[in-house]
């Protein structure tokens, strides 16, 4: 390591105690590897640490520790890669909390190390973009900590994890077959660490909450193997993807939409509100209502009603009434990104609209790039392999894939009784695990400024018949996909999530 990099971890609190060693483990053997067939060498590192979290001082261990996935024959085909910070000394009683990030294809680093992590990576917290190096690690008082174990997924392709020489990516790849593989590391995990009577929450970011309808069906759904939950965190949430892209015919990303073009208007001075919040109730009324009734009518739509709802458009989302006219009443999400600031030269972030970038020139209907990505990935990148490889030695040729590209070969079919799903929802399976387990509850956290994950499309998704409405939070943040990157909404999603764990 080297001195620079050991004064800011030293800075940061990471050598608060007294030089603990990095203990190597013994390699875990996968119960089902009997053949003679050669096997990668599952490698556990760990190390105890203390921190303050929630207020309170806590002393917790990392461990870093690979689980090895093999098919019948023992041939092993996955390494897959966990990271729990567990408080010591350990206590079977206390919850214990299962994340993973999204993607597909994208490593847990966003939620430990911007969310809920004992360390953070520091990087602007306004919507300004990082910048060059350094990015401190420093401590993280939001972390869960005081309430929680907290277990971080790497699901193969993402991370450090990965498939061995020869395995067939279709194995693991895919809405079904990733589920399985994470389960089987949480009741693996579950098993090792003398879990299975711990309260226990599972959550995720993005496509990891739709990772999460998925496991949760393979966890509860299974006769034989069931394993009980308490809580299922969402945090940005996509479930019923008809919403997530507009094709020819479909309106409803149109529909969904609308609130999120609503809230970026306002944030960029594009339209007055009293308040996000009041314009956004205002946009989902209208959306809802005469806009979508709009849509639904077609070429059958009379003059007077379009003109009506085109100068209502315009008020909600600072477009002008000829763009407008012009789009047929219908602007994508990536129009928009390039139309709502186009006279200041500017284009607006996906993932986070408060974030703005500047194309190669002020022309064309899309941007070049999604400003509120690359304004933040460089300090995260950094900031895991600091942690991993130079704080708790974990030891790795591979690079650490923050955003993988397994998503091309995703197998997005759910299987038999699902019928030909041209429209993919899994809400479904979260309703069918609730209804199933009475102790069950839900939380759901999404950001104004997200458009990749709209918040309305997650509101929509949810409150459809056969899912309880009276056991679902819902909490909402003035920031995008990522709301923890904002200091304010970091400290909130945490105080949230700590009250819906405490109020098992």
């Amino acid at each position: 390591m080297n001195t620079r990099l050991i004064a800011l971890l030293a800075a940061a609190g990471t050598f608060a105690l007294a030089a603990p060693s990095l203990a190597q483990d013994a390699p875990k053997a996968d119960s089902a590897a009997k053949s003679a067939a050669p096997s990668p060498e599952a490698q556990v590192r760990s190390r105890d640490l203390v921190g303050t979290f929630g207020g309170q001082r806590v002393p917790y261990k990392v461990t870093m520790a690979d689980t090895i996935l093999s098919d019948e024959s023992g041939k092993a085909e996955a390494v897959i890669l966990t990271t729990s910070y567990v408080k010591t000394p350990a206590d079977p009683a206390r919850p214990v909390f299962f994340l993973y990030n999204g993607g597909p294809g994208s490593g847990s680093v966003w939620l430990q190390m911007g969310a809920f992590g004992p360390k953070r990576v520091a990087i602007p917290s306004d919507g300004k973009d990082d910048g060059a190096l350094p990015y401190p690690l420093l401590d993280n008082p939001d972390s869960l900590l005081d309430v929680a174990d907290l277990v971080f997924i790497d699901p193969p392709g993402t991370g450090f994890s990965y498939l061995t020489p020869g395995t067939d990516p279709k194995k693991y790849y895919g809405l079904r077959q990733d589920a399985r593989a994470v389960a089987q590391v949480i009741r693996r995990w579950l098993a090792d660490n003398g879990r299975w009577s711990s309260p226990k929450y599972l959550g995720g970011e993005s496509y990891g909450t739709s990772r999460t309808a998925m496991v949760v069906d393979e966890l509860e759904g299974s006769t034989y193997n069931d394993v009980g939950l308490n809580g299922l965190i969402l945090i940005s949430t996509i479930l019923d993807f008809a919403g997530r892209e507009p094709t020819p015919g479909n309106e409803l990303a149109y529909i969904v939409t609308l609130p999120n073009m609503a809230a970026a208007a306002y944030y960029h001075g594009k339209v007055q509100a009293p308040s996000v919040e009041a314009i956004v109730a205002e946009a989902r009324k209208f959306a809802i209502g005469p806009f979508a009734s709009t849509l639904l009518k077609g070429e059958e739509l009379p003059a007077d009603e379009r003109a009506a709802v085109r100068k209502e458009l315009a008020r909600l989302t600072g477009l002008s009434e000829t763009y407008l006219d012009e789009a047929n009443l219908r602007v994508t999400d990536q129009r928009f990104y390039k139309e709502l600031l186009r006279d200041r030269g500017l284009t607006i972030g996906r993932l986070d609209a408060r974030y703005t970038g500047k194309d190669y020139d002020n022309a064309g209907e899309t941007p070049d790039n999604d400003p509120s990505f690359y304004g933040i990935d460089a300090g995260y990148t950094a900031a895991i392999n600091v942690w991993t490889r130079e704080t708790l030695g974990y030891k790795t040729d591979r690079n650490y894939q923050a955003i993988g590209n397994v998503g091309g070969q995703w197998d997005w079919t759910l299987g038999s009784g699902w019928g030909r799903q041209a429209y993919l929802n899994i809400a479904p399976l979260i309703g069918q695990a609730m209804r199933q387990n009475s102790g069950l509850r839900l939380f759901n956290a999404q950001g104004y400024y997200d458009f990749a994950t709209p918040f309305f499309g997650a509101e929509y998704s949810l409150k459809r018949s056969g899912v309880p409405q009276d056991r679902i939070t819902w909490r909402y943040y003035d920031a995008g996909h990522m709301m923890y990157v904002r200091d304010e909404d970091r400290a909130k999603l945490s105080a949230d999530i700590r009250e819906f764990i405490r109020a098992r």
